[in-house]
C-alpha cells in the first residue's frame, strides 16, 4: 500500500472495522495496535481519531471500541434520513426552478452502470459505495446543507448497515434500484423517483429496525477479537 503512512494505518483499521473484525465486546488500545502494526504510536493514533470522526470507532474507558447504536437511536436517525433524503427530490417537485444537476447524475449512472456489469461480492465494505449513490443523488439537487445533514446521519448508522450487504443479491438489487432512481429523477419523472426512493431506504421503519436488528446480531458473532 503505497501513501503516508499515517494513510496505510487508517486504511488498514478501517477496513479491519467494516470487515467486522472488531466486534462489540472488543477494546483496542494505541499500544497494543501499534505493537501488532509494527508502528509507533503517532500513526496509530492519528488514524483512530479518523475513525472516530468518521462514526465507526469510540473512545471508551479502556481504548477504543466500534460504535453500536440503540433501536431507538437507529428508529430516530432512519427518520432524519428518510426526511432529508426526500427532500433533494421533494424540493424539485414543489419548485420547478430547482433542478438536478444533469451532468452529475450522468457521470454517476456511468458508474452504477458499470457496477451492475461487474457486481462485487457480498461484502460489508459496500456500504461505502452505497453511501456514495445517495450522497451524489442528493448533491445533485443543489442544497449541501441537506448533504451536511445527510453526512451526519450515515456516519452513524454505518456500523449497522454495513452487515446488509452480506446477504446474498442484496448488492445487486441495490445497484438495480440506484439506477432506476437516478433515471427516473435524470427523465424528471420527479413523484416516482421519490416513490422509488422512499421504497429503497425503508418505507416501514420496522422493516429498518428489524434488518438492524438481524445486522447487529451478525456483529455480535462476526469474525475473531482484535487487540
Amino acid at each position: 500500500m503505497s501513501g503516508p503512512l499515517r494513510d496505510q494505518i487508517y486504511l488498514t483499521l478501517r477496513d479491519e472495522v467494516l470487515a467486522g473484525h472488531w466486534a462489540p465486546a472488543d477494546r483496542v488500545t494505541e499500544p497494543k495496535l501499534a505493537g501488532r502494526l509494527g508502528v509507533s504510536r503517532t500513526p496509530v493514533r492519528e488514524a483512530l481519531a479518523r475513525l472516530v470522526a468518521d462514526g465507526l470507532v469510540q473512545r471508551t474507558d479502556y481504548g477504543y471500541g466500534v460504535v453500536v447504536p440503540s433501536m431507538a437511536t437507529i428508529r430516530d436517525l432512519y427518520e432524519l434520513r428518510i426526511a432529508v433524503e426526500l427532500r433533494g427530490i421533494g424540493r424539485a417537485i414543489e419548485n420547478p426552478s430547482v433542478r438536478h444537476d444533469q451532468d452529475a447524475l450522468a457521470a454517476e449512472l456511468e458508474y452504477w452502470y458499470g457496477l451492475r456489469s461487474d457486481p462485487p461480492a457480498p461484502a460489508p465494505e459496500f456500504v461505502l459505495q452505497d453511501e456514495r449513490f445517495h450522497t451524489a443523488l442528493l448533491a445533485a439537487s443543489g442544497n449541501p446543507e441537506l448533504v451536511a445533514a445527510l453526512a451526519g446521519v450515515t456516519r452513524r448508522i454505518r456500523t449497522v448497515r454495513m452487515y446488509d450487504f452480506l446477504i446474498d443479491g442484496r448488492i445487486e438489487t441495490s445497484i438495480a434500484e440506484h439506477i432506476e432512481i437516478m433515471e427516473r429523477v435524470q427523465a424528471l419523472e420527479l413523484d416516482k423517483a421519490l416513490r422509488l426512493l422512499h421504497e429503497h431506504i425503508g418505507a416501514s421503519l420496522e422493516i429498518v429496525v428489524e434488518r438492524a436488528t438481524r445486522a447487529l446480531t451478525a456483529r455480535n458473532s462476526h469474525g475473531p477479537a482484535i487487540a
